[in-house]
């Protein structure tokens, strides 16, 4: 009898871990296919601690039993305790970082969702993984505060309007300065110029008083960049600074600054100057492409009207290329252009990257670009894909996530989940 137990003892002691594993699994498979999950989770375990050649069916196998148990007690903090183990192994494979993404995506547990769609494109090239992760990541929410009117979105702050006047919002939408002003101008360098009862100063992004504007002033441009804004003293314009330093030049119109270069106006024709006045388009021209905060130059590139068309100048001279018209480059992405009625987008060297199709555009903000279909706005990606349906009365461009559109009840911001949870 004694011989038979230590003979029994030496042949299991024997076996590989291998051969333990896999009974373990075969053992564990038949009580799984009856329903009985929590008398196999304990085998699976075993067959998992082993580390043996069937480590990733096992512990592939102890989460099928670990969600079947989902909703009792323990076993979803097991569940994710093996995803985010699997997740840090070197030899990771794409189909597990699918796995992890798509379950916190489904607990509506996005940035965990998006952290791992970015380390696993990273780490595995995967076009699936990048095939979901880009049917994802253009979800957004609606904030709930709405205005009457709110301008593009600039360094993270839109210019917005309520019951007739203007405050400062968030890229998200939520208020920072209150609506209190007769005039506000975009934010830079901490400080935005607003106009109240008659004066004009400085306030910071608590809306306390910074500077005080003490020369007579009939007018202020809302675009403030490069610590530069338009100011209107008797009757022609001049560049100040945000501590109000006035400069000697003067002109009859003059833009928005945008990575150091402004559209400007004198003598009745236009050109573009940097900060210190020095030309980088002659002052010839009959116009200049400006954006809606008054910005004309984005990535080396300016549209410059003439006739009835523009032309594409790049490092300030003519690429020949020309359109029916243009929105202004930003500092990255594809410029919209129109031709025989319809919009398109061109990169800076005026190559055709999507096709003239849409009923009114606006140039890219980041990755995203807002497009009008028939009636209504939404937005493309940099393939041209629609990522954002059209379903807005009108949209202004993506900056940091975010985007002011317009609905039946006012303007609101949406904010891409994704910015959000970042």
């Amino acid at each position: 009898m004694i011989l038979l137990l230590v003979s029994w003892v030496i042949t299991i002691n024997a076996k590989s871990n291998t051969t333990i594993q896999v009974e373990l699994m075969t053992e564990a498979a038949k009580l799984m296919q009856d329903g009985i999950y929590v008398y196999a989770v304990p085998l699976l375990e075993e067959a998992a601690a082993l580390k043996a050649k069937y480590t990733w069916e096992a512990e592939a196998m102890l989460k099928k039993a670990y969600l079947a148990l989902i909703d009792t007690h323990g076993y979803r903090r097991k569940y994710i305790g093996l995803l985010e183990q699997q997740l840090t192994r070197k030899d990771a494979a794409a189909d597990i970082f699918i796995e992890a993404a798509s379950y916190y995506l489904n607990a509506q547990r996005t940035g965990e969702a998006f952290e791992i769609f970015r380390t696993g494109i990273n780490r595995t090239g995967c076009g699936e993984l990048i095939e979901l992760y880009e049917s994802n990541r253009y979800i957004y929410e609606i904030n709930r505060v709405s205005y009457d009117y709110a301008k593009t979105i600039h360094e993270g702050k839109s210019q917005v309007k309520k019951d007739g006047y203007w405050g400062m919002a968030a890229a998200t939408g939520n208020l920072v300065i209150p609506c209190v002003y007769e005039q506000i101008s975009t934010f830079n360098h901490d400080r935005a110029i607003v106009k109240k009862d008659g004066e004009i100063f400085a306030v910071d992004k608590n809306n306390n008083r910074l500077a005080l504007l003490r020369v007579a002033a009939s007018d202020f441009g809302q675009g403030f960049a490069d610590d530069r804004f338009p100011l209107l003293i008797e009757g022609a314009w001049r560049r100040v600074t945000g501590e109000f330093v006035i400069g000697t030049s003067s002109f009859e119109e003059i833009g928005m600054y945008s990575e150091g270069y402004a559209a400007s106006k004198i003598g009745g024709r236009w050109g573009v100057i940097d900060k210190e006045t020095n030309l980088l388009i002659p002052l010839e021209h009959e116009g200049i492409v400006l954006d809606e905060l008054g910005r004309c130059y984005g990535q080396g590139a300016v549209f410059i009207r003439k006739d009835a068309s523009v032309d594409l100048y790049v490092d300030g001279g003519n690429t020949g290329k020309t359109y029916d018209d243009a929105k202004p480059f930003s500092n990255e992405g594809y410029a919209a252009v129109k031709r025989d009625g319809k919009w398109g987008f061109i990169d800076v060297n005026g190559i055709l990257r999507i096709d003239f199709i849409f009923d009114d555009a606006l140039s890219f903000g980041g990755h995203l670009a807002a497009v009008k279909v028939e009636d209504y706005w939404g937005y493309i990606s940099l393939d041209g894909q629609i990522v954002i349906e059209p379903v807005f009365l009108e949209a202004k461009s993506f900056s940091r996530g975010s985007a002011p559109v317009l609905n039946e009840r006012g303007w609101d911001f949406i904010t891409l989940i994704e910015y959000r949870e970042n």
